[in-house]
């Protein structure tokens, strides 16, 4: 049995070890918001945060998470309530097909969870890992640094 929290909730499961905690994700726990898109940890799809470190789910067999706290693109809303981040991206148009949107989101909150003062570098380092083809990223990025102003001007996160 491996347990570990996920969004907030304590959640068990019978998985064998070493299978893919993107697997678990989405198949034994419904979150299917977690993308896959290269099964090989290139894409950044999905992108989900563990002890509030960005890692590609693909890439890690579920028993690493025993104990963990682990947080999905679904964990970011509060209800109704939307994250900076998510509100953002719909404002600046920083989403397109949707497939890197979840892995792009949970990125960028990553970043501003560490600093709400991000410079464009910052920005763009933190979502390297993460690959769009529909897109320049010039959206995704004036989302994320919308999102941080939002966050400062709420007094929300590190400066």
């Amino acid at each position: 049995m491996i347990t570990f929290s996920l969004n907030g909730r304590t959640v068990s499961v019978r998985a064998p070890a070493l299978a893919r905690l993107l697997d678990v994700l989405r198949g034994e726990l419904g979150q299917t918001g977690t993308k896959e898109g290269c099964g090989e940890g290139e894409c950044g799809a999905c992108s989900v945060l563990i002890d509030g470190r960005v890692v590609n789910a693909c890439l890690v067999p579920v028993c690493q998470v025993d104990g963990c706290r682990v947080e999905t693109i679904e964990g970011l809303a509060r209800g109704e309530e939307l994250d900076t981040v998510q509100r953002a991206f719909l404002e600046h148009g920083g989403a397109q097909c949707g497939i890197c949107t979840p892995g792009m989101l949970v990125a960028s909150k990553a970043l501003l969870d560490a600093t709400t003062a991000p410079s464009l570098d910052d920005v763009r380092v933190a979502l390297a890992g993460n690959l769009c083809r529909c897109t320049g990223y010039t959206k995704i990025v004036e989302a994320v640094m919308a999102a941080a102003a939002d966050r400062r001007a709420a007094g929300q996160g590190k400066p």
